[in-house]
């Protein structure tokens, strides 16, 4: 039986985007050990996107897939100016067919997705 998904971010410094994830962005976490934490999030939801070029996932030699970090909310305008409030500078909204979307920086120089959905999302569909 699957009871959640747990997905990787890979980062140049862990240490700080870790506490960006805990101190900024307000994500609660366990702690595995050593200052290793696990983020507890929010529902989420999964899509599955064409592969396109050569790039291959930090995984790729073990079959694992690639994937991208996108943040939802339900207000981009509000979050990004709680976030400017912070001092954390956003990237220009893009405004795709699928929503309005940006980009938050990391301490490691990383960034993170963020977007307003426009499409249907299934966030409140049950998983069983």
């Amino acid at each position: 039986m699957i009871i959640g998904a747990h997905f990787l971010l890979f980062s140049k410094d862990a240490a700080a985007d870790r506490a960006f994830f805990r101190d900024v962005l307000g994500f609660r976490a366990v702690d595995a050990g050593g200052g290793w934490l696990i983020f507890a999030m929010s529902p989420a939801e999964a899509a599955i996107h064409p592969l396109e070029g050569n790039d291959s996932p930090p995984d790729a030699s073990q079959g694992i897939l690639g994937s991208a970090l996108y943040l939802m909310c339900d207000d981009l305008d509000a979050l990004m100016a709680s976030l400017r409030a912070k001092n954390i500078s956003c990237g220009e909204v893009q405004t795709p067919r699928w929503g309005r979307v940006t980009t938050i920086p990391l301490p490691s120089g990383g960034k993170v997705g963020l977007y307003q959905p426009s499409h249907p999302t299934a966030l409140n569909l049950n998983s069983r």
